[in-house]
Order: structure tokens, then C-alpha cells, then sequence
């Protein structure tokens, strides 16, 4: 047994949100148990992200209810009470948001070790700065995330993460989408912000190209009622097109894009989802970069389109998109759809 795994046995791991950055501690812990196979490894998240974690073995998820038991500091001591009763050795706090410092400040009363993620905030207010901007790469989430366990005495080798395997599709699914030998391309064409998404008639554009070759068939995900209306809109007028968006559950979605050929995402979670499988993901980018560290685990670096910076040299505007300065709100518009549809055909090949 290593020297690491005699000092801490089993460790707790906090994300709580958002769906992207949970869905990138997958590959980080997929490596950990590997690599650490004596580990206990528990994950404090919401109910809702728990199907992420089903493939991992020495994973257990602990959901915190922050909107009801859990909520405040005095919840957040109940939750603390009931983690600590798991026998937890150390903590790796991949969030450090005031929830999990106000955990901290309770696990260290309790004597146990608890170290956090680093978010970078100086470098990356550098990169985002619109004078003497820095434009350089930053390290990678997943990389402050491997290194919160290297300082707990686990160094984790990314390059040897293993991904999650293919989920069986279900009689339910198949109903839904059928048994096409088409290719099978999801598009997940919306954006927290609007800096981040792809103008939606510039995408209906590209969508129609990709229905026209019959070569593929297009699965549309989204949500909210707003989004369900514009993507139904788009499944009619398109006969290769089906709308996924509100029919099936999280696991059900999860399961789905485990069997695409390709995802095209903004840079926002269905990206990072895909990529826990493997699956090819092709990222449009806006008022954000790939530079600050969010592209998609494991993915090729070509297969990301960029709005153009010698148009809009500000670019990255904010790391989460919700920042753009006049001027800045279309800059995806430089993409053009025809680079989509030819991006794809360049993925994928010709069936």
C-alpha cells in the first residue's frame, strides 16, 4: 500500500454544480480510481447529477439538498454531521464557493484535512482583461482538479483516465429515436449566455445543410419551455431532425449520448457529457476560449470553430460568457454554418 493510501482511506469530493463542471470531475475520478485502487472515493453533488457517476466503482454519491435540510449554515452543519459519520479521512473541495467554506470551516473543527481547488481567478482575470490582456492557454479544470488530489498525497496521470463505456439503449429510447444506420449527430445548439450561443438562425442553417446530404440524423437537446417550442419548430422542417428535448430523463439523455457518432455543442455542458464517453465533440465558441481551461476533456483540439479575434481581439471576453462589451453580442455570426457542415463531414468521414 502506498504511503498516501495509509494516510487517508477514504476521501470526500465536493462539487455541487454546474452540470458542466461536475460532468469534468468524471475523467479526474475515472483516473483516481485507477490509479488508487484502495481509495473510497464519496462525491457530494446535487440528486440530479448522480447518474453521472454510475460506472465508477469506488465512487459513491452523497447528495446535499442546499435548497431544503441543507440549506444556510445551519444545514450545511447537519450535512457536515452526516458526512462525518461516513468516517471521512480527508476532503478535496473541487467548487470553493461559500458552501463548501463554510464546510471547511466545520471539517477543520473536526480535525479533518481539507484541501481546495484552485481557481486560477488572477491568470484568468489576465486572459479576460480588455487592456494588456495576457492571451495564453491556462491550465486545463481538469488539471486543478488532479491537482487538489496530488496535494492529498494522490497524483493522478490524466493521459491514462479511462472513459465511461457505451450505455445499452433502451426499448423507450429506440422508440423514440428508432434504429437508423444513419450517423447519429446531437446538437445541443443553447447556452446559459448569449455570448455563448450560436445565433439560432445561423444554426438552423447549418442544421439544414446536414439534413440535406440524408447522411445523418440530428437529435436536438435542450430545455425549458422556451427552447422546447424553437426546437420542436426545428425537428418539423427537417426530416432528418428529431427533438429530444423534455422526452426523455437525465439517464435516459445520458444513455443517448453515449451512442452518438458526434456532439455539437456550445461551450457548455453537453460538450463535457459527450466527452465522458469519448464521443467526438465539435465546440463553437464565442465571447469565450478554449484558453481558460473549459474545452471538453480529451477532445481534439481542431475540432473546436472560433468566433475570429482579429474581428473581436477582446475575445475571451469573460470566462463564463456573461460579460461581452458593446459590439461583442454577435461574434459568433463569424462562424459561418457552411464551416459547421464541412466540419463535420471532416469528423466523421463520409458513410
Amino acid at each position: 500500500m502506498a504511503p498516501s493510501e495509509q494516510r487517508a482511506k477514504h476521501i470526500l469530493v465536493i462539487r455541487l454544480s454546474a452540470m458542466g463542471d461536475v460532468a469534468m470531475t468524471v475523467p479526474v475520478l475515472t483516473a483516481l480510481e485507477k490509479q488508487h485502487p484502495r481509495l473510497k472515493i464519496t462525491i457530494l453533488t446535487r440528486q440530479y447529477f448522480h447518474t453521472m457517476f454510475s460506472q465508477l466503482n469506488n465512487t459513491n454519491v452523497y447528495t446535499a439538498d442546499v435548497k431544503g435540510k441543507h440549506k444556510g449554515p445551519l444545514g450545511l452543519w447537519k450535512l457536515y454531521k452526516e458526512l462525518k459519520a461516513l468516517d471521512i479521512d480527508a476532503v478535496a473541495d473541487l467548487h470553493n464557493v461559500l458552501r463548501s467554506n463554510i464546510l471547511k470551516s466545520y471539517f477543520r473543527l473536526g480535525g479533518i484535512p481539507f484541501h481546495q481547488l484552485d481557481k486560477g481567478r488572477e491568470a484568468k482575470k489576465a486572459l479576460t482583461a480588455s487592456k494588456n490582456k495576457v492571451f495564453k492557454p491556462l491550465k486545463t479544470t481538469h488539471e486543478r482538479y488532479a491537482d487538489v488530489f496530488m496535494r492529498m498525497g494522490f497524483p493522478v496521470d490524466l493521459s491514462q483516465a479511462p472513459l465511461l463505456k457505451k450505455e445499452k439503449l433502451s426499448n423507450r429510447i429506440l422508440a423514440l429515436v428508432g434504429r437508423s444506420t444513419k450517423k447519429w449527430i446531437g446538437i445541443a445548439p443553447f447556452a446559459a449566455h448569449v455570448g455563448k450561443m450560436y445565433p439560432l438562425d445561423f444554426m438552423e442553417e447549418a442544421i439544414s445543410g446536414l439534413n440535406a446530404t440524408s447522411d445523418y440524423q440530428i437529435l436536438l437537446f435542450g430545455g425549458g419551455e422556451a427552447e422546447l417550442k424553437q426546437l420542436g419548430r426545428l425537428a418539423e422542417a427537417y426530416d432528418n431532425c428529431l427533438n429530444i428535448a423534455g422526452k426523455l430523463s437525465f439517464q435516459e439523455e445520458l444513455a443517448l449520448i453515449s451512442n452518438l457518432d458526434l456532439m455539437i455543442s456550445m461551450d457548455s455542458a453537453n460538450g463535457h457529457l459527450a466527452a465522458m464517453y469519448g464521443i467526438p465533440v465539435l465546440t463553437l465558441w464565442g465571447v469565450t476560449h478554449p484558453y481558460a481551461g473549459f474545452y471538453p476533456f480529451g477532445q481534439d483540439a481542431n475540432n473546436a470553430l472560433l468566433a475570429d479575434r482579429e474581428q473581436f481581439p477582446l475575445i475571451p471576453t469573460s470566462i463564463y460568457g456573461n460579460k461581452a462589451p458593446s459590439g461583442y453580442e454577435r461574434v459568433m455570426g463569424t462562424i459561418r454554418p457552411v464551416q459547421i457542415v464541412d466540419k463535420v463531414s471532416e469528423i466523421l468521414g463520409k458513410p
